[in-house]
Parts: structure tokens; sequence; C-alpha cells
């Protein structure tokens, strides 16, 4: 149907009519009629249009140093607050980062592929790759130089792996290898962790097993009766707390990673919940 212009300088800008008299007239102000040709013409029905941000994608290749060290699922997930890797999903395929990629904790289950590269020598024959998952730091040693010792000084990006499946891609003679690596994303089975504990005035909650860029940098929480959306601070790694009173009912989580991309799990936990239980969420694809 045409549509007449008219002016109303109440609306502070140009509006239409249909060009029907026998019709009833809603002003319509020009910045609403994308949404109303979405809605088929029907004047007065807005519906909302939801736009997705697209899904996180692998980055480009880049150059570092990588080397190995000790520990076991218990120890690699550190700094990042893992309580066992291996029983979290992520196995002993985890890596620390120096503190150039570490980000204050805030990469903690960024992934990652590794190839050795330029070593013939010491790199496996086929230069393999090695997908990991961030769950350590490795902090600076200021008592030796970035280029004998220190190999996790800023400003130098360093991959120190964890000892048994360093040897997936080299030797272990080698010592420190010329790395080649890129972001990808993470690829989890199952849902979203929320392990809950602390106590009733003080909750802490580690989020893990995150699928798409892995690394969650906001958490807000929801409770199903007087607790609004409230927005939980980063104590360390992937620990989240809050001194809002969570207890008693059930908890909804929306959780933010490092690509802006939002994740909502409603009511993962019931009223009766427990410190020290782990709810099951949405996850990222």
């Amino acid at each position: 149907m045409p549509l007449e212009a008219l002016s109303f300088p109440w609306l502070g800008r140009q509006s239409y009519r249909p060009q029907h008299p026998s019709r009833p007239f809603f002003p319509l102000q020009t910045d609403h009629l994308h949404v109303v040709a979405a809605n088929r013409g029907r004047f007065g029905v807005h519906h909302p249009i939801k736009h997705h941000k697209p899904r996180f994608t692998a980055g480009p290749w880049k150059q570092a140093h990588a080397t190995f060290y000790e520990g076991g699922s218990g120890t690699f997930g550190g700094a990042c607050g893992y309580h066992d890797v291996v029983q979290e999903g992520y196995g002993l395929e985890t890596v620390a980062l120096s503190n150039a990629l570490f980000n204050n904790g805030l990469s903690c289950g960024a992934c990652y592929e590794i190839k050795c590269v330029d070593e013939p020598q010491w790199c496996k024959p086929g230069n393999p790759i090695l997908s990991v998952t961030a769950t350590n730091n490795c902090p600076p040693n200021w008592n030796q130089a970035s280029d004998n010792g220190g190999w996790c000084n800023p400003p130098r990006e360093h991959f120190d792996i964890a000892k048994p499946v360093f040897f997936n891609i080299a030797e272990y003679k080698a010592g420190i290898i010329p790395v080649t690596y890129r972001r990808v994303p993470c690829q989890k089975k199952g849902g979203m962790r929320f392990t809950i504990t602390g106590n009733p005035y003080f909750n802490e909650v580690l989020v893990w097993n995150v699928g798409g860029a892995g690394d969650i940098i906001s958490v807000q929480v929801k409770g199903s009766d007087k607790l609004k959306w409230t927005a939980m601070s980063r104590m360390w790694g992937q620990r989240w707390v809050t001194g809002a009173k969570m207890v008693g009912e059930s908890l909804t989580f929306r959780v933010e990673a490092s690509d802006r991309r939002h994740s909502t799990s409603w009511h993962v936990a019931p009223k009766t919940w427990q410190f020290g239980q782990t709810f099951e969420g949405k996850n990222f694809r």
C-alpha cells in the first residue's frame, strides 16, 4: 500500500500514513519502517529482530617458543583455578601461558594449536599439531635473561607445555623449541559447567568446560526470587565471586566470552543446591 508523508513536529521527524481514508491511521516513524517491513506491513506489531554474533573462528598463525614443565592433573590448572584438568575434561593437553598471553588470567580456557618448526633434529616428523587449552601461567623469571632461561619474561609470547604432551611434537632433549601457534575454537563435550563453593556470605563459582572462544570475561547470576541480575567479580583465573545471597534460590548464569558472545544457562541450579556441587548449562557452539 502506498504511503503518504506527513510532518509531525512533536515527533521531531517525518511520519507516514497509508493513502486509504477508511482505515485507521497510526503515526509511523521513519526509523521504524524496516521493522514494519520485516513484519509484512502489519502496523503496530513489532517483533524483535535477533542479531547473532558469528561463531569464534581460528586466528592467524604466529611465531613463538615453547618449553615443557613437570606436574600432574591436579597442578596443571593452578593459576586458572581448575581443580583437576583430567576430571574437568581438559586432559593433559594443557599449557601455561607467559604473561604476554595470559592477560592476568582472563585467557584461562582459551584453546590453541601449536606446531614445532625449523628444528628438524628436535621436531617430530611431519610437524604434527598439538591442540591445548590454557590452564596455567608461566611467570617471569627476572633472575635470567629473556633469551637465556627467562623464557616467559615480557614481552615474549611463550608456551610452557605440560610435559606428558610436549613429546607429541618434539623431543624432550630440545629443551626449548621454536613454534607457530594460533587461537582456535574450543571443542568441548557437553555443556558449560558451574561449580559453586564458598559459604552463604561468600559465593565462589568456577566456570569450566567452555566451548567457542573458551575464555570468559564476565559472569552474572540471577535467582528465582529476590536475587536480581548481579555481576560477579573475578577473583583469579576463572573463579568468580559475589557476596550476594544466592542460597535458597534457583540460579541462572549468564557468561560473556572474549569474542563478546553471551550464553545464558537458565535455572541450572535448583533451589536446593548445595556448596560443592557442579551444574551443567548451555555451551557455546
